[in-house]
């Protein structure tokens, strides 16, 4: 798992740089929890893509058996 950018937190929090290295400097809990956050952000995304593929591969198998049965 990566930490995100800097870019990338400036735009999805709204803040700058500065307050974000403040953050990191200052309230190392808070600026922990936010990378930890996109951490977890990151790890459920790739458990839904792969949900959406097995859903994929469920519905090609359905449709592989419908079309044995008739």
């Amino acid at each position: 798992m990566n930490i995100p950018s800097l870019r990338k937190l400036e735009s999805d929090l709204e803040v700058n740089k500065t307050t974000l290295h403040n953050w990191k400097r200052n309230r190392p809990k808070l600026f922990e929890f936010i990378i930890e956050s996109y951490k977890n952000k990151e790890m459920l995304k790739k458990h839904l893509e792969l949900l959406i593929e097995q859903k994929e591969l469920i519905e090609k198998e359905i449709s592989v058996t419908k079309n044995i049965i008739n």
